[in-house]
C-alpha cells in the first residue's frame, strides 16, 4: 500500500514533477506502440506500395478503433482524477468500473457496424485497386474491437492513478510480440496483410490478459474494482461519457482528415501519394510520442488540481507541458529534416518499395515542422479532457484538423499549385493556427477558474 499511496501522493504533489514521472513512462509507452505500428509499415512495405495504400486507407478507421477505447478510458481517467484530487475513492472505485462496462457496450455495437460496412466505406475513401488488401486486413483487425477498447481503458485506469509502471509494462507486451509476430504471420506463414492484422490482434489479447490479471487475480491497485463496489449511476455514465464521446469524435475527426487528404493526394499524384504519406506520418507519429505523452500526463494532473480546485497547480501543469513540448519538438524536428534520406530507406527495402524513397525523403523534410506546430494546442486539448470539458478539446480539434488543415492544403496544393508539397505545408500550417487559438481558450478558462476558486474558497471577513 504504501507504494500505491506514493502514486497518489505524487499526482496531487508538485505538478511539474508529476508531469515528467507520468510522463516520461508514457513516452516509453507510445515509442512502443509507434514502433510496433511502424513495423507494420515496414513488413507490409515489402507487399509492394498497394499493401502499404491499403494500410494507410485503413488507418483512420484503426484510429477510430483505438479512440473508442482511449475516448472511454479519457473519460474513465478524467473521472477518476477529479475523485482522487477531491477525496471521493468510493466514487473513483465506481468511476473505474463504469468505465469497464462501457467498453464492453460500445466495443460490441460498434463492432457490428463496422464489420457490416466495411466494403461501402472502402470504396468511398477511394481504395480502388487496393480494395482486397484493405478488406483482408480491416476484417481481422475490425472483427476483435473489444480487444482493443478495453485494452485501452484498462491502462487508463492504471493511469489514473499515476501507476505508470505497470500501464507501461502491459503496452511493451503487446509492442514486442507485435514486432515478434509480424514477420512469422506475413512471410513465414504466409499470410500476408491479414498477418499483420493477426499478429496485432494476439498481442493487444497479452496486454488484456495481463492487466487483468494484476486488476481482478492480484488486486493490488489503489483503486478497488471488485463487482461490490459496482453501483450503477446514470449520472456518472454521463460524466464520463462528457469527456468519452467528444475525445472518441476526435479521432474521428483525424480519421476523417486523413480520408480527406488521402482524396486530395489520389487527386494529384494518385495511390502512390497515398502510401508515400503514409510512411511518412508513421515517422511524424513516431516524433510525437514524447508529446503525447506528456498530454497524457497533463490529462491526469490537470483532473486531480480541477477535483481539488486549485488553480496554480492547473496553470502551472499546462504552462509547464507546453514549454517542455516545444524544446523537445525542437529537437526531434531537427532530427526529421536532417535525416530524412536516410529514414526514407527503411520503406524502400524491395524492389517493389524501392521508387517510393526519395518522395518519401520529401514527405518528411516538410512534415518535420508539424511536430513543431502541435505542442501548444495538443496540451491545451488534453487539459480541457483533464477537467471535464471535452466539448471544448472537440472544438479545438474540428477547428484545427478538419478545418484549417484540410482547407490549407487544399489551397496550396490546388489553388497556389504546389503539389503534393502544398498538401504537406497546409497540414503543417493548419495545425499551428488552430493550436494558437486552443492556446488562448486554455488561457482564458484558467484565468476564470482561478477567479471562480479564489471568489469561492477564500474565507469572507464578518463583522
Amino acid at each position: 500500500m504504501a507504494k500505491k499511496s506514493k502514486n497518489i501522493e505524487m499526482i496531487t504533489g508538485d505538478p511539474k514533477k508529476a508531469i515528467v514521472k507520468l510522463a516520461l513512462p508514457m513516452m516509453l509507452s507510445m515509442l512502443l506502440i509507434m514502433m510496433y505500428n511502424l513495423a507494420d509499415s515496414i513488413w507490409v512495405a515489402g507487399l509492394g506500395s498497394d499493401a502499404l495504400a491499403a494500410i494507410g486507407f485503413i488507418t483512420p478507421l484503426f484510429m477510430v478503433l483505438v479512440g473508442l477505447g482511449n475516448g472511454i478510458g479519457a473519460g474513465a481517467n478524467s473521472l477518476i482524477a477529479r475523485n482522487i484530487g477531491s477525496k471521493n475513492y468510493e466514487q473513483a472505485n465506481n468511476a473505474g468500473l463504469h468505465g469497464v462496462l462501457l467498453s464492453v457496450v460500445v466495443s460490441l455495437i460498434f463492432t457490428v457496424l463496422i464489420e457490416g460496412f466495411m466494403v461501402p466505406i472502402l470504396q468511398f475513401m477511394g481504395a480502388g485497386h487496393t480494395i482486397q488488401y484493405a478488406m483482408d486486413y480491416s476484417y481481422v483487425i475490425f472483427g476483435f474491437l473489444f480487444v482493443f477498447v478495453f485494452s485501452g481503458v484498462l491502462s487508463a485506469i492504471f493511469r489514473s492513478e499515476g501507476d505508470m509502471r505497470r500501464a507501461t509494462i502491459a503496452i511493451a507486451v503487446t509492442a514486442i510480440m507485435n514486432m515478434i509476430l509480424d514477420p512469422i504471420f506475413i512471410y513465414v506463414l504466409n499470410y500476408g496483410i491479414s498477418g499483420a492484422a493477426w499478429a496485432t490482434v494476439i498481442s493487444a489479447t497479452l496486454s488484456c490478459l495481463v492487466m487483468g490479471y494484476w486488476i481482478w487475480v492480484k488486486k493490488d491497485l489503489y483503486l478497488d474494482l471488485s463487482p461490490k463496489n459496482f453501483h450503477y449511476s446514470s449520472q456518472m455514465v454521463l460524466d464520463t461519457l462528457q469527456v468519452a464521446i467528444p475525445s472518441t469524435l476526435e479521432n474521428i475527426v483525424f480519421s476523417a482528415l486523413a480520408i480527406i487528404i488521402n482524396s486530395m493526394l489520389v487527386i494529384a499524384d494518385g495511390t502512390t501519394a497515398v502510401a508515400v504519406y503514409t510512411a511518412s506520418m508513421r515517422i511524424v507519429q513516431l516524433s510525437m510520442i514524447p508529446l503525447i505523452g506528456l498530454g497524457t500526463a497533463v490529462l491526469t494532473v490537470a483532473g486531480v488540481a480541477y477535483g481539488a480546485h486549485n488553480y496554480e497547480n492547473l496553470q502551472t501543469a499546462h504552462s509547464y507541458s507546453i514549454k517542455l513540448g516545444f524544446l523537445i519538438s525542437i529537437g526531434l524536428g531537427a532530427i526529421m529534416f536532417i535525416f530524412s534520406s536516410q529514414i526514407a530507406t527503411m520503406f524502400s527495402y524491395t524492389q517493389a518499395s524501392a521508387s517510393m524513397s526519395p518522395q518519401i525523403a520529401t514527405a518528411i523534410s516538410v512534415l518535420s515542422l508539424f511536430v513543431l506546430a502541435i505542442p501548444h494546442g495538443m496540451m491545451s486539448s488534453m487539459m480541457f479532457q483533464g477537467v471535464g470539458k471535452g466539448v471544448y478539446s472537440l472544438l479545438i480539434t474540428l477547428l484545427r484538423s478538419l478545418i484549417l488543415e484540410s482547407v490549407f492544403a487544399y489551397m496550396f496544393c490546388f489553388i497556389f499549385g504546389w503539389g503534393l508539397r502544398g498538401i504537406y505545408a497546409g497540414v503543417v500550417f493548419g495545425c499551428f493556427v488552430g493550436g494558437t487559438v486552443g492556446y488562448i481558450w486554455a488561457k482564458l478558462f484558467i484565468r476564470k477558474f482561478k477567479e471562480i476558486s479564489i471568489k469561492k474558497y477564500t474565507p469572507q471577513e464578518t463583522g
